[in-house]
């Protein structure tokens, strides 16, 4: 009888071991402290306005969707993009304004030749930078190999952010966390 009551305390004791370790390895360190939780971000809309035209199109990426909206390029031609956040239908990106000092945007266009400039105002400039809420692009060639990207991620928290261009990467951080992460199929 003994034997089986310490069995009994012992199968307790790794359920209440394993149910912690489960519960607290699915959150974020500072999930608490984070202005907006990447649980709270579903959507990100990049507003595409041809310099020439004057024409936006809009292109909305669903989290954990799956599907590459298609951004259409013409090469010679800037192009004034605007990022926006969603929490369902609800805009979030004033919160990231908000907390511009915690934020930064890493734009990358593999298999492409765009150059990226930050046009972000004081609104959305911190002490790492200009976040990339506003930027211009300047395509050379949208697709310089096949099926050309735009992989686009939100970091919270960085140590220390760059602007600088790195191969295809625009932006570098050391540090921080990945509040969100979008990609962007891209074509002529």
């Amino acid at each position: 009888m003994k034997n089986i009551f310490k069995t009994n305390r012992i199968f307790t004791l790794i359920a209440l071991f394993i149910l912690s370790f489960t519960v607290f390895s699915c959150q974020r360190d500072d999930a608490a402290e984070d202005d907006i939780p990447q649980e709270e971000l579903t959507n990100i809309v990049l507003n595409v306005k041809n310099l020439s035209t004057q024409e936006t199109i809009s292109y909305n990426y669903s989290i954990g969707a799956g599907s590459l909206p298609n951004i259409q390029l013409t090469d010679g031609v800037s192009y004034e993009v605007r990022t926006v956040f969603l929490n369902g239908s609800e805009e979030v990106t004033q919160e990231i304004k908000d907390a511009k000092d915690e934020h930064f945007l890493i734009f990358d266009f593999p298999r492409s030749e765009i150059t990226l400039t930050r046009l972000d105002t004081s609104e959305s400039t911190g002490v790492n930078g200009k976040v990339g809420l506003i930027t211009q692009w300047d395509v050379v060639k949208a697709a310089s190999t096949p099926s050309p990207l735009l992989q686009l991620t939100l970091i919270h928290e960085p140590a220390s952010a760059s602007e600088s261009q790195n191969g295809t990467v625009w932006g570098s951080v050391t540090g921080g966390e990945t509040d969100a992460e979008a990609t962007f199929s891209l074509s002529n």
